[in-house]
């Protein structure tokens, strides 16, 4: 076990931001992360995996936690079906890309996603019509507090947009280890209406798309739009997608016809916040290193030296102007550490 001291996180965050880690241990089993957490020197803790669903904004007092845990195993199959665990460790569009080639449906629609495994149940990531818990069995996590490894089902995770219960009642209690999936070894279940999908398989003449067509149209689609975090400093998208009633939707569509929007299943309306940026002239702006992406206004990103402050400056003035122009407030999607 070695523990480090006054360590950079800038390599540990896709927005690249230079803070320190007054601690630091990399975690790559189960009995490291149980004795961690058993020692009382170290009670103020951060938990850092693949680092890409947060923005830093000042030094982390604290022992930071690299959650490193390795592994993909299959738990459970039949002829249609197969459940997977996953340790919290794996690299997410690795892992896609492992599902592919072993013809296993399901997370195609979340290629090229960034971050870890492990986190993805605490945002249940989703992207083009696919949400985790789509596909979820299963998670386990370790209790901070007992060190002992307690399993939640999907309904225990409480999963909503962007949600679950890892943000709300049981935040800061648990660490997850690992996530089981169930995914489809035949008759998969494609979905290719969302987004631009059904334009970019009309593009390469695929008429009868396979798994492996719909993630390769993922990733040329994700590619041209976002940004690599190795080569420019990101979180991905930084804010939600607000849903508004269906009162508050009329009243909006009424002043904006021309706005995109999403029906959903629960009778609320969508506004992709991307929009309702780029309306407000924030498209490709750049304030010293910190700016909105040319391609894609939900996305904020970091031109090399921005701090973490800088950026959070940059989407509170995002924010406050939407809310003026459009009566709607975007939430970050993005962890903030403040």
């Amino acid at each position: 076990m070695n523990i480090q001291e006054n360590i950079s996180l800038k390599s540990f965050n896709t927005f690249g931001i230079d803070v320190k880690a007054k601690s630091f241990v990399e975690i790559t089993s189960l009995i490291q992360l149980q004795k961690i957490l058993q020692l009382s020197a170290y009670s103020k803790r951060f938990i850092i995996s693949g680092g890409s669903n947060m923005l830093l904004t000042k030094d982390i007092d604290a022992l930071v936690m690299h959650i490193n845990l390795k592994g993909i195993n299959i738990i459970e199959e039949n002829k249609d079906e197969v459940i997977i665990k996953v340790m919290a460790g794996e690299n997410w569009h690795a892992l896609v890309l492992w599902t592919l080639d072993n013809n296993y449906g399901g997370i195609e629609n979340l290629s090229l996603i960034p971050g870890n495994t492990g986190t993805a149940p605490i945002q249940n990531i989703g992207a083009y019509g696919v949400e985790l818990k789509d596909v979820f069995e299963s998670c386990e996590a370790m209790n901070i507090e007992t060190q002992e490894l307690e399993e939640f089902s999907k309904e225990d995770c409480q999963f909503g947009y962007r949600d679950s219960v890892f943000k709300k009642s049981k935040k800061g209690q648990y660490i997850i280890t690992s996530v089981a999936l169930k995914l489809t070894k035949n008759n998969h279940k494609l979905l290719t209406f969302y987004g631009a999908i059904e334009n970019e398989l009309q593009k390469q003449a695929i008429i009868h798309p396979s798994i492996k067509n719909i993630s390769d149209a993922v990733i040329s689609i994700r590619q041209s739009k976002l940004p690599d975090p190795k080569e420019l400093g990101n979180s991905g998208s930084f804010f939600k997608n607000p849903i508004l009633s269906k009162k508050t939707f009329k009243t909006f569509q009424k002043k904006n016809p021309e706005a995109p929007f999403y029906k959903l299943d629960d009778g609320q309306f969508k506004i992709p916040a991307g929009w309702l940026i780029e309306q407000c002239g924030f498209k490709g702006k750049r304030f010293d290193d910190a700016g909105v992406h040319e391609k894609q206004a939900l996305v904020l990103v970091n031109y090399g030296n921005a701090s973490g402050e800088e950026i959070w400056n940059l989407a509170l003035k995002i924010q406050a102007e939407v809310q003026k122009q459009y009566q709607i407030k975007i939430e970050p999607e993005v962890n903030v550490i403040k």
